[in-house]
């Protein structure tokens, strides 16, 4: 893992406390910054967004999607928890915390928000970081790349209705085109301009131009995601210095729903024979959360000072201390997993 991979919890918690000092000093700034938008479309986050989130998709293959049929009962197991049991465990999680639990304790006018940061959050399956995590567990690193290839053709399509549906069994109103619009902006056109950056590089320059295109533009991804965290916390910096219980609350939910989805995927793989080193990146999969497509939603349809923006960083700052801890579980079990009746390695 690079330096920022492994410390990612720490430039998050320096960026909100550089946030919001940088809004308390300066809320004329930060109010123009958020005044700049186009059709509920903020600029500057969307150009940051899309510095963050291209590099990451180059990474991704579509070609592997051929590889499905080396490992079905892997994959059904990964579409399995990344589609029909994720995105509704947490929308139950967040019903059951968030709006009962802990209501009494957070702000009565975001309880709603909060609930649909947390949902765009599991709808998101992770892209970028899931090879981060399979590799320290020694996963098969073509399983890896066509289940990330997979989960994103599926969520071009499932993304926002899936998320239509969560928000409105919430009783959370769903502004469609501002959702839609978000699918196009921030999967849709990244994939393409993406894939089209990955066909000229490997044309041009081949695998290992690829690769160290991928290392200089990794650098860019860094500063986007840090300038961009620092922009919610500059809007957010009221609402925290009022109630720091806040982040406490949220990650709860996101907790819970990490280790439920990862074991669950772990010991279905296990039951149905699958190999550890298919395991454990289906795992690791349905456990970690496309964090820079939720932020990036969340600000989209509820702005930079909503309760949905604020939870969807929740996500970010505890998610390399929690998938390690997940990676160091399902490489201290592997005694135990390949103990299973018919499952070689």
């Amino acid at each position: 893992m690079s330096i920022f991979e492994r410390y990612l919890s720490l430039w998050v918690t320096l960026c909100i406390v550089a946030g919001i000092a940088l809004g308390q000093e300066a809320p004329r700034l930060f109010h123009a910054i958020g005044q700049m938008t186009i059709a509920q479309v903020n600029l500057p986050v969307g150009l940051l967004i899309w510095v963050m989130i291209i590099p990451m998709l180059v990474k991704v293959d579509f070609g592997a999607l051929h590889e499905i049929r080396q490992h079905v009962r892997g994959f059904a197991v990964t579409l399995f928890v990344n589609w029909l049991v994720k995105p509704f465990s947490m929308a139950f999680l967040a019903w059951l915390f968030i709006r009962h639990f802990f209501a009494p304790l957070l702000p009565a006018s975001q309880i709603d928000s909060y609930i649909a940061g947390l949902i765009l959050l599991a709808a998101a399956p992770c892209t970028a970081m899931v090879f981060v995590w399979s590799r320290l567990t020694q996963g098969d690193p073509l399983f890896t790349l066509s289940q990330v290839a997979l989960n994103d053709t599926i969520m071009i399509f499932a993304f926002a209705p899936l998320v239509g549906m969560l928000l409105g069994l919430s009783a959370i109103t769903v502004p469609w085109a501002t959702l839609f619009a978000s699918v196009v902006l921030y999967i849709v056109v990244p994939v393409i301009l993406a894939q089209a950056w990955r066909k000229y590089l490997m044309t041009s320059r081949g695998q290992r131009g690829l690769d160290a295109a991928m290392r200089r533009a990794g650098s860019w991804s860094v500063v986007a995601l840090l300038a961009t965290l620092v922009l919610l916390f500059a809007f957010q910096g009221e609402a925290i210095i009022r109630q720091p219980l806040i982040i406490v609350l949220l990650a709860v939910p996101i907790l819970i729903q990490v280790f439920f989805n990862a074991s669950l995927a772990y010991g279905l793989n296990r039951a149905l024979g699958e190999k550890h080193n298919v395991a454990c990146p289906s795992a690791l999969i349905g456990a970690s959360n496309f964090f820079e497509l939720a932020v990036a939603a969340a600000i989209s349809l509820f702005g930079f000072n909503s309760g949905a923006a604020l939870a969807t960083v929740v996500g970010v700052l505890i998610e390399v201390p929690v998938m390690l801890l997940v990676v160091r579980i399902v490489n201290r079990s592997r005694g135990w997993y390949e103990r299973a009746n018919g499952v070689m390695q």
